[in-house]
Parts: structure tokens; C-alpha cells; sequence
């Protein structure tokens, strides 16, 4: 991918030099490079109008303009080449590259080389030789030692007034940290400790942005916990905050504000991302786990979110309101009734404000509303085909998702204190749902036993929501194996039909005082 990175940027130098314009390779690809980081992110600045350069870019690289910031005077460029996209982004400088560098957020970033030098040497690995940009004659322009900072794997901001400019720099530098494995300096952590109720002010399509790409990490748990320590979380989310010291039953380890925490990490150790200080081989070989698990977990939700990243969210939210519904009986027990339903619409207002598609809401206020479901299928045993069938029907695509999140919130209610043999119960009746609705599927996708048609054709009836309530009542019939056949549909529809009459037809009872 470097000879082909050498190849766009040659491109673009030649394109820009023709025209007279001086422009820089900066940010991220110099970072990114000196590094031996892949990337297709091409970070340009040029001394002209970017949006009018980047116009022109586009159209002589048949590439596709987009424009990121109308105000700042900042374009992208997207660049097909085969398979491989590239997203250029452009941005201008009037007083020389380095006012251009001193307005960045961290030094790994602020850093920069003349356009047509670095496009000589970038397909050459600094891992080879970190002397290559002195041989080849490229100067590096390194006001703030970012060089220095990459080797000491430290991010370190610019200057003292960074948050302020934009305070989203603050979630980007947890973001980076996890990213390239590095460190925020002590100063630069406490800049962000002082400037932290700035994130407040940050609108929300930005703060997803860069909430997402940080649950899209593998160590979720552990940056959420650090931006709870740079005072972050709760400038995000103030509704976690009352969750803090809230203690729960005998059964649970943590409070609920922990317990939530827990359980993004416990998500992350079931789906096979990351370690858990108390899961073991035992825990986890117990857990349900496929490829058509990992397949879903990986679908697309909307731009920027799986399953996978919707489902930590989940588990983050999902006693968001437990503090809220608390109450003690008289024989001194704790109940949270109601704080299932009371925290969806607590989590739709969360990531309504956030600026979270529709989508994306419904399915994480799925989450939250259906979590305890799971284990309240069956009193005793395993629950019947209607059940199952009836959860997969209320909870549409969420419901793979659900059934992890019941396992994880189980997980980090006991923590340390785990139950083995409760463990292994547990994990069956996952399996056992699962299972079920797998086998459900094979019965009702290969062919419909009945159709609309067929009903309004045998039964007289009119289009309706009332044909909509018999298909279902067929299919759930079909999924736990009690009718086979188009007969044997069409005979449960018509006593349905007859009940229904039946019942209508039944004199009103008068009301006794």
C-alpha cells in the first residue's frame, strides 16, 4: 500500500505544482508513516483556497468532493484507485506551513514535509531505516519534537490553549492513545482534567464520531474508565453520575455505576475481543459462540456502528436508570422495578442528544428495555417454542445481541464471586434459545404455508391489520412445529376467525355497584 500512497501523492504534487501552489504532506500521514502505520487517510495543506484546489483535484483525479468545513476552509478528496479508496483531505495556510502546525492538537500531529520530497521517500519503511528522510535530502518540519514524542510513544498537546480551540481534542487524545498504544503526558492529562466541562459544548454529531470510533476499540472497558478519571464520562453522559455509590442486592459485587462498567468489559470478553481480570477458559468455554454470532455482531448498524460497538453502548446504559427507581421494602430488600423501561427512554434521550440515527437508538433502547428478558423466559426449565419465537418476533434484529448482554450483565453482577454451576445454567439457556430459534428458522424461511391471499381468498376478508395478526399467529404456529401444512394454516386461521366472531357476538355484561 506505500508504493501505491507514493503513487496518489506524486499525482496530487505534480497536479499542484503545475499550478503553481506549495503544498505539505502533514498530520496523521507523517505520524502514521514514521510509525510503519498503513493508512488512507492523506492529511494536505496548500497556500491557496483549499476548497477551490480541492475542486480541482477531484475532478482531475475523477474523485469525488466533499466538503468537511465551509467556515475553516476545509475539503476532502475521494480517490478511487481499484479496490483501494483514499480520502485526501485539504486544508490552507497563509503565513507558512508552520502557523499551519502550531494551530494542531498533539506534536505527533504537528508535524510536516514539503509534498513532492515526502512523495519520493513514503514508500520506503521508516522501520528500515529511520535516517531516510535526512538521506534523501526531505526536510521535516518539527517545531513542537513530535519525532521525539513518537519514539517516546507520548501524546503531548501543542500548546495549553488546544481544549479550548476545540474540546473535542480531548476524547481524540484517549482515542489516540489506545489507537498507537501510547501515553498521554501527566500535563497534557491534567489539561484535560481542568477543561473536561468543556466537552458539554461539543455538538453532538462530533461527539459520536469519536464515542464510536472509541467503542469500536478492543479494550472499551478500560478507556471508559479513563475518561471517567480524565472527568470526561460524566461531562458526556451526566446521567451516569447518579449511579455512583448507588449499592445494590447481596447478589451484585459492584454499585451501579461499576456494575455498568463491568459489564461493557464482560461484552467484550464473551464476543471474543479482550481479557477480563475475572474470566477464565472455564467462563468462557462455557459461553454460546459461532461464526453466525461473530457474523451478526458485525453487521452494520448505520455509518460508523456494528452490532458490536451499539451492543458495549447497551451494556453502558442498560441500568442507566436504576438509581432513579430504587426502593427498600419493608424487609429490607432493594428493588429496582421498572428501571428496564425507565432507562430505554433514558437511552433514547442520551443518544438522541448525541445526535445516534434512528436506527442506531431503537436498537440500543432495545437493549436496555429487553435485558432481563432473557432469564425471565421460563420459571423452571427451558421455555416453550411460542416463547422463544414470541422474543425474537418482539426484539427483531436485537435479539442475539440481548441474550449476550443478559449473560454479560450476570458476569459482572458477581464479578469475583461467580457460581460455576449458575454459570453453566445460564449458558444453556442461552444455547437452548438459540438453538431453537436456529431450527424455528429452518421451518418457517424454506417456504410460508399461507399468504395474504389466501386468507382474504378462503375467508372473505378485506386487506388489514387483522391479515397481518393471522400470518403471525400461522408462522408462530410453524415455528414450534404445530402445523405443517397449508390445511392444517388454514384450519387454525378459521377457528381463530370463528373464536373472534364468537366473542363479538357475546351480549355486553352490566357493571354491578
Amino acid at each position: 500500500m506505500q508504493t501505491d500512497i507514493a503513487l496518489i501523492l506524486n499525482k496530487i504534487s505534480s497536479l499542484l505544482d503545475r499550478q503553481g501552489y506549495q503544498s505539505y504532506a502533514v498530520g496523521g500521514l507523517i505520524r502514521d508513516w514514521f510509525l510503519g502505520n498503513e493508512t488512507n487517510d492523506l492529511d494536505i495543506v496548500v497556500n491557496g483556497s483549499a476548497i477551490d484546489i480541492a475542486n480541482e483535484v477531484a475532478k482531475a483525479m475523477k474523485g469525488k468532493f466533499v466538503l468537511l468545513d465551509d467556515v475553516n476552509g476545509i475539503a476532502r478528496v475521494v480517490v478511487s484507485e481499484g479496490e483501494q479508496i483514499w480520502y485526501v483531505d485539504l486544508s490552507s495556510f497563509a503565513d507558512g506551513v508552520e502557523s499551519d502546525l502550531t494551530r494542531r492538537d498533539f506534536t505527533i500531529n504537528a508535524m510536516a514535509a514539503e509534498l513532492k520530497q515526502f512523495a519520493n521517500v513514503v514508500s520506503r519503511s521508516p522501520k528500515q531505516n529511520e535516517g531516510i528522510m535526512k538521506e534523501s535530502g526531505v526536510k521535516l518540519i518539527d517545531p513542537f519534537s513530535g519525532e521525539k514524542d513518537l519514539k517516546n510513544r507520548i501524546i503531548r498537546g501543542v500548546s495549553k490553549k488546544i481544549f479550548e480551540v476545540d474540546a473535542v481534542r480531548m476524547l481524540r487524545a484517549v482515542r489516540l492513545a489506545d489507537e498507537l498504544d501510547f501515553a498521554i503526558e501527566p500535563k497534557t492529562e491534567a489539561l484535560i482534567r481542568y477543561h473536561s466541562h468543556l466537552v458539554s459544548k461539543i455538538p453532538g454529531e462530533r461527539i459520536r464520531e469519536e464515542l464510536l470510533k472509541i467503542v469500536n476499540l478492543s479494550d472499551t472497558a478500560h478507556y471508559l474508565h479513563y475518561l471517567d478519571e480524565l472527568s470526561l464520562l460524566l461531562a458526556l453522559v451526566p446521567e451516569l453520575a447518579e449511579g455512583k455509590g448507588v449499592e445494590q442486592p447481596k447478589l451484585h459485587f459492584w454499585d451501579v455505576f461499576d456494575h455498568s462498567l463491568q459489564t461493557v468489559a464482560a461484552i467484550e470478553f464473551l464476543i471474543r475481543e479482550h481479557d477480563w481480570e475475572y474470566g477464565n477458559e472455564e467462563i468462557l468455554a462455557n459461553a454460546p459462540w459461532s461464526d453466525g454470532i461473530k457474523e451478526h455482531l458485525n453487521q452494520e448498524v448505520s455509518s460508523g456502528s456494528t452490532h458490536r460497538t451499539l451492543l458495549k453502548l447497551g451494556g453502558l446504559f442498560h441500568d442507566v436508570a436504576k438509581p432513579m427507581t430504587k426502593s427498600v421494602d419493608n424487609a429490607d430488600r432493594t428493588h429496582f422495578y421498572g428501571h428496564a423501561k425507565e432507562g430505554a427512554d433514558m437511552t433514547a434521550a442520551i443518544l438522541g442528544r448525541l445526535r445516534f440515527s434512528n436506527r442506531e437508538i431503537s436498537l440500543v433502547e432495545s437493549l436496555v428495555y429487553h435485558h432481563l428478558r432473557p432469564m425471565q423466559m421460563s420459571s423452571e426449565g427451558m421455555p416453550t417454542q411460542r416463547a422463544i419465537y414470541r422474543y425474537f418476533r418482539d426484539v427483531g434484529d436485537a435479539g442475539i445481541d440481548i441474550l449476550i448482554l443478559a449473560l454479560a450483565d450476570y458476569l459482572a453482577s458477581r464479578g469475583p464471586l461467580l457460581d460455576m454451576e449458575e454459570w453453566k445454567g445460564h449458558c444453556r439457556l442461552i444455547d437452548y434459545i438459540l438453538t431453537e430459534r436456529e431450527r424455528q428458522q429452518a421451518k418457517i424461511l424454506p417456504a410460508k404455508l399461507v399468504d395474504g391471499h389466501d386468507l382474504i381468498n378462503t375467508f372473505s376478508l378485506t386487506p388489514g391489520p387483522l391479515i397481518g395478526e393471522l400470518l403471525d399467529l400461522v408462522q408462530e404456529a410453524q415455528a414450534g412445529g404445530e402445523l405443517t401444512t397449508k390445511e392444517e394454516a388454514l384450519a387454525l386461521v378459521g377457528r381463530k376467525l370463528s373464536l373472534r366472531a364468537q366473542r363479538s357476538n357475546l351480549p355486553k355484561q352490566r357493571s354491578v355497584n
